[in-house]
């Protein structure tokens, strides 16, 4: 599956991921890089760096920022 990960460098997206352990994973991360079948980025649930192999990477989904009232922008 060629999700073309890199158009998100920058950027914050969800993705849904298989964890090592198989399961089925959602987070909001930030994107710093696509390379060589790894997404490295910040992941927000963690607040630390995290490398995710793309191959394991189910979607991606550029995040909406909220409205400057902190409310949904919808």
């Amino acid at each position: 599956m060629d999700l073309k990960l890199g158009k998100y460098v920058g950027h914050t997206v969800d993705i849904v991921y298989i964890d090592g352990r198989g399961r089925i994973t959602k987070r909001a991360v930030q994107v710093r890089a696509v390379q060589g079948g790894v997404m490295k980025a910040f992941c927000l649930h963690r607040r630390a760096p995290r490398r995710f192999r793309t191959d394991h990477i189910l979607a991606a989904m550029p995040v909406r920022p909220a409205s400057v009232s902190g409310r949904d922008a919808g």
